[in-house]
């Protein structure tokens, strides 16, 4: 593997961190010492993490409050092999283990990494995935073909927020920060009545970003006004019936003016755009367990979203190019003016029938647990786009149904030794139609599952082995002007080989979780581009997605844990990967046989420590780091590598806490999204690299009162 040799000195580092060969003392009682049992609640059975035979990390509220966390993408610098792409106001598309997709125009897309909040399928447009009142944060790394399916080739992040109480308890929490950054959020939960309790939390968070628009000398164009409300039900409707039913409705209306001819912080653009998102959601699950032989589950969802999102294509104003503005007089007046507008209207349904065992209808002696299931989905997508360049708008809708049966088995084989098998089949169906007069209907059966062997070699220590294999539906390329060879794709899919271990150290006061994988992709979709250059001097990129002939992703994932005592406590994370394509040759002919993938950075890694130098203050300070990663595959364009340094100071009283925070203290710039291609008339539109850039020293004090 690829790997360097820093790269190598940090996996040392992590393991000598956690090793049981250390002779330590642990002073402090252990109820200050021992480490959090966390449970995984998105698994078809909840189960202890430390005995998931899976990648899985989980983060729960407490990491959520100590990163300081408004949104998903800020927590995903501390996961193993999770990178994000922007071109977005707030990140929409993920990426575990270099596979994920990193942005979405007129094609319909199957996403390789899923989202789930509260049983609601957000997958594609995760943008809206706020943080406060959240229970925990679970991220699946590798494909989950029998658990989740087509959305999950590459991992699935799952969401859950906190549950209805049976006492009374509420929440306040005040933001300020700079950039005129201010948040309120408040939570409510307790009894409605004996069988009935209730949680409601509405958030609201504002922000003038950190461009500032030097032509229109304005700061807040790519500014953040979000609106979070979520309710959620539990019924306790008789002694065999529960129901659990949640609500939520997402207001986004945030600016999108991220992009800079002169690649920083200052934009010059005339129209700058948008980024919005209004989406209303609903959820039941219905657990009725008053059959004699298994429980049954029943999951129902629906939502409902408005999309838009829309830029300044030129980045610019009319006239940058004017005599006066430039020196070499060869390129003046060469320059064009457009903007380009997508409106989607995107509905969700599911429906879940799930069946689990109970020790009476165990199998083989009662050796054996059971799941079967039933899953469909309906997913409608219709898109409006409107762009300068068309006489007409562009129009299309997408409607896709997709039916899966599912079943697991796990076997005791005894004390020690579990056998799980799983298996996935899944028809996807959909049809399409374009205002080009393209129609399609693909249709694809697609098959998933697993194979696991754990060894449970005592209380503490936990190994397993599992071979798993995912998919994700093929599809076609809508746009007009592309030859016919370059219309459809096929499904790709992926098997994954992982031997993973999970160890609990010093009385539960210290943990390591690692895992060694290999990943075998075949009919890789990788997302290409040709370049039209119009009349005008000016480009058009048209992306299209296609199949690579194969690819491979290899790496090491670590997460340890040591509470060392009352005072200390140090953590980290570690992702190596090394990823490479297999025969595959891009639009412009050129052959990236053997070349990293995009957005799949060498490593990636996460130290932190927790001091608490008395029983009312906590001093975090953590450290980040990323390799660089292509932005693409269409280009050789890079991003750098880089360090970031946070921090932050808690007063703890027994009802409340104020912390004052920071991240990226050391002001680093860096960046998660970028293109090559000519798009400045001052140098005749010479091509080069136009990049993103992510968040700058962000910095501020949270008050959080809970009674």
């Amino acid at each position: 593997m690829n790997f360097t040799k820093s790269t190598l000195t940090l996996a040392i580092a992590s393991l000598v961190l956690s090793t049981p060969l250390m002779s330590l003392h642990v002073h402090a009682q252990e109820e200050k010492t021992a480490l959090e049992t966390i449970t995984v609640t998105s698994d078809f059975r909840q189960q202890n993490l430390l005995n998931t035979p899976s990648a899985l990390s989980v983060l729960t509220d407490l990491e959520i409050q100590q990163r300081n966390a408004q949104n998903l993408e800020e927590l995903a610098a501390i996961i193993p092999n999770v990178n994000f792409a922007s071109g977005s106001q707030r990140a929409r598309y993920y990426q575990i283990r270099g596979i994920g997709e990193r942005s979405q125009y007129n094609e319909p897309i199957n996403p390789s990494v899923g989202m789930i909040i509260d049983g609601i399928d957000f997958t594609g447009i995760g943008s809206i995935a706020t943080l406060f009142d959240v229970q925990q944060v679970e991220v699946f790394r590798g494909p989950q073909g029998t658990r989740f399916g087509a959305n999950a080739l590459a991992g699935m992040f799952n969401i859950t927020t906190k549950a209805p109480t049976d006492e009374f308890e509420g929440n306040i929490k005040l933001d300020a920060g700079n950039y005129h950054s201010y948040g309120l959020g408040v939570a409510l939960s307790g009894p409605a009545s004996d069988a009935v309790n209730y949680r409601l939390s509405v958030n609201k968070y504002q922000s003038d970003g950190f461009i500032d628009n030097t032509y229109l000398n304005k700061s807040d164009t790519n500014n953040r006004d979000e609106l979070s409300l979520r309710g959620k039900l539990s019924i306790q409707a008789s002694d065999d019936l529960t129901i659990d039913l949640s609500a939520f409705h997402f207001d986004f209306d945030n600016g999108f003016d991220a992009f800079s001819l002169d690649n920083n912080r200052q934009t010059l653009s005339d129209q700058p755009g948008v980024d919005q998102q209004e989406t209303s959601a609903l959820a039941a699950k219905f657990t009725y367990e008053g059959f004699d032989n298994f429980t049954l589950v029943t999951l129902l969802s629906h939502a409902d979203s408005d999309l838009t999102y829309g830029f300044d294509e030129d980045w610019a104003y009319v006239g940058i190019s004017a005599p006066e503005n430039i020196e070499n007089q060869d390129y003046a007046y060469y320059e064009y003016s457009s903007t380009d507008y997508y409106f989607r209207d995107k509905s969700t349904q599911t429906i879940e029938l799930r069946a689990l065992s109970n020790k009476e209808s165990a199998l083989f002696n009662g050796t054996t647990s059971w799941v079967t299931g039933l899953y469909f989905k309906q997913d409608d997508a219709d898109l409006k786009r409107q762009y300068t360049y068309l006489s007409n708008d562009y129009t299309s809708t997408f409607d896709s149904q997709s039916i899966a049966i599912y079943g697991q088995l796990d076997t005791q084989l005894n004390e020690q030794w579990q056998l799980t098998s799983g298996i996935r089949i899944e028809q996807r169906t959909a049809d399409y139609f374009n205002s080009d007069g393209f129609n399609d209907s693909p249709d694809d059966t697609m098959v998933g599952g697993k194979v696991v062997l754990s060894y449970q070699q005592n209380d503490d220590a936990f190994w397993y082995g599992s071979i798993n294999r995912g998919y994700k539906a093929g599809g076609a390329n809508t746009d007009g002007s592309l030859p016919d060879d370059l219309r459809t794709f096929e499904p790709e899919y992926l098997i994954n080989y992982e031997l993973g271990y999970k160890l609990s150290l010093l009385d539960n006061s210290a943990f390591i979780r690692t895992a060694v994988f290999y990943m075998d992709r075949t009919d890789v979709q990788v997302k290409s581009s040709q370049t039209i250059v119009r009349e005008d001097a000016s480009s058009e990129f048209i992306s299209y997605l296609g199949n690579a002939a194969t690819g491979s992703n290899i790496g090491v994932e670590v997460e340890a844990n040591w509470q060392i005592n009352e005072l200390f406590e140090l953590y980290g994370a570690l992702g190596l990967l090394d990823t490479e394509f297999n025969d595959f040759i891009n639009a412009d002919g050129v052959s990236l046989d053997g070349r990293q993938q995009a957005h799949a950075p060498n490593y990636q890694f996460n130290l932190g420590v927790n001091l608490y130098p008395s029983e009312y203050w906590l001093v975090n300070i953590s450290l980040d780091g990323k390799d660089g990663f292509y932005y693409s595959d269409s280009h050789n364009e890079r991003s750098k590598s880089v360090e970031l340094i946070n921090a932050s100071i808690t007063y703890l009283q027994d009802d409340y806490q104020v912390k004052i925070w920071a991240r990226n203290l050391a002001d680093e710039n860096y960046t998660n999204r970028g293109f090559y291609f000519g798009n400045d008339p001052r140098d005749g539109y010479k091509d080069k690299a136009y990049t993103q850039l992510s968040e700058p020293l962000v910095f501020g004090i949270t008050f959080d009162y809970q009674f």
